[in-house]
């Protein structure tokens, strides 16, 4: 065996190149885990990085599951309509679990399943070479619940692959193809008449996933939910198709381009805010993305998302506010966390227009009273503002804080108050710019009464919340 004198050390040749990969792969982990995977099995290189950014932005999250409960960077999926995380666990003999935390094994995994839909439909082994031959696997790999949307999936991809990608240190050149679509070759979607806003396409959720609804003649309309979908558009899309699901919204917003699809009429209760009350008060919105990366709420989405929501706002005399415009999170009794720090409520709420006398608050109830509390409830104060009383299940506190409305960064007279069960009220009051409070108290197994105001709106509660 070859050796070579190295800084007066003798390393065996073989060893070298085995430490020098081994540098390389952990230098560029992601990039070599494509390399590997594309020619293993044959899968056009660029083709695989594309497929992978559209799922994911090539963001393993940590190894936690998607809305859909797919894994890693080329979100292999495992529920009731798609298997592609045993299907990959199967072809190349990769546990479960390897292949839910593991770069390298989820890249690898992805392109066996990817391969696997090719050789299905016969792919040649000069057909593979060929990025516009695959298409139809492309639109197998999303498990989309019928062709309308697998559609949607595949152009997807083939639009990353035009674009290019260059982030978490993998590169692919922008290349710009024709793709073969075989059976999707004519595109079903339309502008639908059954759209309740103009401009949305139309792809019915399971009648499953939605309650029917005689909404606003039995049920008023007065809030707007904004969620983040935790996956990719189209494959939220399917989701929602699948009766499995249990779960929908009434729109869709698409993060390249802002391109919105209904899902459910208006008129109907969606099941999308976690708390029945909320859902039949409430329209829903969905944003393409993951609440822990920023890079999936562009300006497009933002505007587009926007204009709808104004408009829903316009036909439904719904304040445009943050007391009416929420986010899951704010949901009273929520679990969820979305849409998330990331989430920009100044630039969203200023493209919906909402505000009185100086805009849109920069604060919200949730900044003002810290990590860890949430609103269980609150009380409009006319025009001027929202009292909010939160709590933190983990210390067993609650706060008030009042947001102001109007003369936004202007001082003027606000205040917010909280009075525990047997003990002395607590104030805050004065000329402020934005908001009254933080007000806090321990007040585990006690009454509260609390409340506040901004200029002559006020408001006191009675003794409530007594768990």
């Amino acid at each position: 065996m070859k050796k070579l004198l190295l800084a007066g050390v003798l390393i065996v040749g073989a060893q070298q190149a085995a430490l020098a990969g081994a540098a390389q792969a952990t230098a560029a982990p992601l990039p070599a885990a494509f390399d590997k995977a594309a020619t293993t099995y044959e899968v056009p290189r660029d083709l695989l990085v594309a497929l992978g950014y559209a799922e994911t932005h090539l963001d393993d999250h940590d190894g936690q599951p998607s809305a859909m409960n797919g894994f890693g960077v080329m979100h292999l999926v495992s529920n009731p309509s798609s298997h592609t995380l045993e299907e990959a666990a199967k072809i190349t003999s990769l546990t479960a679990a390897k292949l839910k935390t593991d770069d390298a094994s989820n890249v690898l995994g992805g392109a066996a399943v990817l391969r696997a839909k090719a050789d299905k439909l016969g792919l040649t082994a000069a057909e593979r070479k060929d990025p516009a031959k695959w298409y139809e696997a492309v639109a197998a790999y999303g498990g989309a619940a019928n062709e309308t949307t697998a559609r949607v999936y595949a152009d997807a991809v083939y639009e990353v692959l035009a674009d290019g990608v260059n982030t978490a240190g993998v590169k692919a050149a922008a290349k710009v193809v024709e793709p073969d679509r075989g059976k999707y070759d004519s595109d079903p979607r339309t502008l639908a008449a059954t759209t309740d806003y103009p401009g949305a396409l139309w792809a019915a959720a399971s009648s499953s996933n939605y309650a029917v609804s005689n909404r606003p003649t039995d049920e008023k309309i007065d809030r707007i939910i904004i969620h983040v979908t935790q996956g990719s558009y189209a494959g939220s899309i399917s989701w929602f198709q699948n009766p499995a699901a249990k779960v929908s919204a009434h729109y869709v917003v698409r993060s390249s381009d802002g391109q919105i699809t209904q899902m459910v009429r208006e008129k109907n209760r969606a099941f999308h805010a976690g708390v029945s009350s909320y859902n039949h008060r409430s329209v829903g919105i969905e944003h393409e993305g993951f609440i822990n990366d920023a890079s999936w709420f562009t300006d497009q989405m933002y505007r587009s998302s926007a204009a709808l929501t104004k408009n829903i706002a316009d036909r439904y005399g719904i304040p445009k506010d943050r007391s009416h415009i929420i986010g899951h999170v704010e949901v009273p009794g929520s679990d969820h966390t979305d849409p998330g720090s990331h989430w920009d409520w100044t630039k969203y709420m200023s493209y919906v227009g909402g505000g009185s006398g100086g805009g849109t608050n920069p604060y919200t109830a949730e900044k003002v009273c810290g990590d860890g509390y949430k609103v269980i409830d609150s009380q409009a104060l006319g025009t001027a503002g929202t009292v909010y009383l939160l709590y933190n299940s983990d210390n067993a506190n609650n706060c008030v804080a009042t947001i102001k409305k109007t003369s936004l960064g202007k001082a003027s007279a606000t205040s917010a108050f909280l009075q525990v069960a047997g003990k002395t009220k607590v104030t805050d009051s004065g000329s402020f710019t934005y908001y009254a409070g933080p007000v806090r108290a321990a007040a585990d197994n006690k009454c509260v009464t609390w409340g506040g105001s901004v200029g002559t709106s006020t408001y006191t509660s009675p003794p409530e919340h007594c768990g």
